[in-house]
């Protein structure tokens, strides 16, 4: 990925992007050329062809122009709609599909414009930009036939790249997408590779060797020596035993706030002794989603050097069925002592997070707890698959999260914490069950809420938005890597859990 200030020269192998605005509008690069300096492709071609196609600026609205003997040999010009950021990232990802398959055509480097007819480029459309090119370009095959021609190159032009702010947003993006790749890739590694000792593995070949970063994983010896009840039950039916990774980023300088993210990690879930239907079973090799998220969140915090203290806790495990598989009625002890009672082998990620909640509590110094997990077919019921659901103690917690969210281009929504449905949870032999009914997201985020005890907690239930079917703006199809990036987000703000300050006059 380059960012360039101006359009570079233009060869026969390059595809150029041009942001259609509203009405057809046109940028000035290509209306008004600065003298002695043509267009790259005439403005009126241009123009008949958005008239020809019925583009008008709206946001996805897409044009091919080939313009045989001149260089560039492709033009796309793409609607950017109102211009909002959403549609910003959706004109940046229409144009990378486009030119990707141009790319099995010859093509080798996308330029990609990214002033509008109506403003330059600043460092946060810099940024949502780099990481949607990177993001929308995503692929994951693992085919005995070869990969089909990328695109060697994207080039991003903005008249401000030059501004330090400008320059460090582009890195900031590429770093950000890059982490948000490797979560994807996690997630979509098949179950029969993917089992909890890869996955620890994989995030001590990544994060290991990064300056201040210091990667623990804790074995079934030391999962019992720690009192890791839930992550022991539910790994407990698998060939594959559990593990417990905890990556830590402490640099210098930071200060007291240490917040500590807790990503569920099943490698694989059966649903256990009650086992899933055969459909329901497909996509469970991302029910590690949470995992992949906040590991690549503090992969992207220690690349990008924030100044912030931030621990990743991934209770990894496989759900699997066997003689040694736990059963409806066994009872758990977890890390601090808490018991439950199980119902259902199949609400298996909460037991598994309640265990890491209590190991950052009570071993870690958290100061701040955020879990990240694929936890209830309730949520996407609820919010659909584009939209995760919130849940929090605290109002500035939750508000800062939601801030990041929108930043990030990730969709969020709060739902409520309510207290009505807490005597649901009651078990007669145990501390609490773990399937206490419906509505399935509130009683399953009650379930979590004690081992947080007195720590400003939310909890990020993403099972809509963590898988794709199909590809839509800078999702693709498959493990979408979501909530890492606000997560980075929430970090870069300095991981605040207060409302911010009323200022007066």
């Amino acid at each position: 990925m380059e960012l360039l200030a101006a359009l570079p020269d233009l060869g026969e192998d390059d595809v150029l992007a041009v942001p259609v605005g509203a009405g057809g509008a046109l940028p000035p690069w290509l209306t008004s050329p600065a003298p002695g300096t043509p267009p790259p492709v005439p403005a009126e071609l241009l123009a008949g062809a958005l008239a020809d196609t019925g583009n008008t600026g709206k946001a996805g609205g897409i044009t091919n122009l080939p313009v045989p003997g001149r260089r560039p040999r492709s033009v796309v010009a793409v609607g950017t709609g109102d211009g909002t950021m959403p549609h910003l990232r959706s004109f940046v990802a229409t144009v990378v599909r486009r030119a990707q398959t141009l790319a099995e055509h010859g093509a080798g480097r996308l330029v990609l414009p990214l002033d509008t007819a109506l403003a330059p480029a600043g460092a946060d459309e810099v940024r949502a930009a780099v990481e949607a090119a990177l993001l929308a370009g995503y692929r994951f095959r693992e085919s005995s036939r070869p990969h089909p021609p990328r695109l060697a190159t994207v080039a991003a032009v903005a008249t401000d790249a030059a501004d330090p702010a400008v320059a460090d947003a582009a890195r900031a993006g590429e770093v950000t997408a890059r982490a948000v790749a490797w979560a994807r890739d996690l997630v979509n590694t098949p179950p029969d590779t993917g089992n909890p000792a890869w996955l620890a593995q994989q995030a001590v070949d990544r994060l290991g060797g990064l300056p201040h970063v210091t990667v623990t994983v804790l074995g079934p010896g030391e999962l019992a020596a720690g009192g890791f009840g839930g992550v022991l039950a539910v790994g407990g039916g698998s060939a594959s035993p559990p593990r417990l990774v905890v990556v830590a980023y402490d640099p210098p300088g930071a200060g007291a706030p240490h917040p500590v993210l807790v990503g569920k990690g099943i490698t694989y879930d059966t649903g256990g002794i009650q086992i899933k239907h055969g459909p329901g079973m497909r996509d469970m090799k991302t029910d590690m989603a949470g995992g992949a998220a906040v590991l690549a969140a503090v992969d992207a915090a220690a690349r990008l050097e924030l100044p912030v203290r931030v621990t990743a806790v991934v209770p990894a495990a496989e759900n699997a069925v066997s003689g040694s598989s736990y059963r409806p009625a066994d009872v758990i002890r977890h890390v601090g002592g808490r018991t439950t009672e199980v119902q259902n082998t199949d609400a298996e990620g909460r037991l598994v997070l309640a265990d890491g909640l209590a190991h950052a509590r009570l071993h870690l110094g958290a100061t701040a707890l955020v879990d990240v997990a694929t936890l209830t077919g309730a949520m996407k019921v609820a919010l659909g698959a584009r939209t995760a659901g919130l849940y929090a103690t605290t109002d500035g917690l939750a508000d800062a999260l939601s801030t990041a969210a929108l930043h990030a281009g990730e969709r969020v929504w709060r739902m409520p914490l309510d207290e009505e449905y807490a005597p649901q949870l009651a078990s007669d032999v145990a501390d609490a069950t773990n399937a206490p009914g419906n509505p399935g997201g509130t009683t399953a985020a009650l379930f979590l809420r004690p081992f947080a005890g007195d720590l400003p907690w939310a909890h990020l239930d993403v099972a809509g938005p963590a898988r794709a079917g199909s590809d839509d703006a800078e999702v693709v199809k498959g493990g979408t890597g979501f909530g890492a990036r606000t997560l980075l987000r929430w970090l870069e703000a300095g991981a605040p859990v207060d409302p911010p300050p009323v200022t007066t006059d």
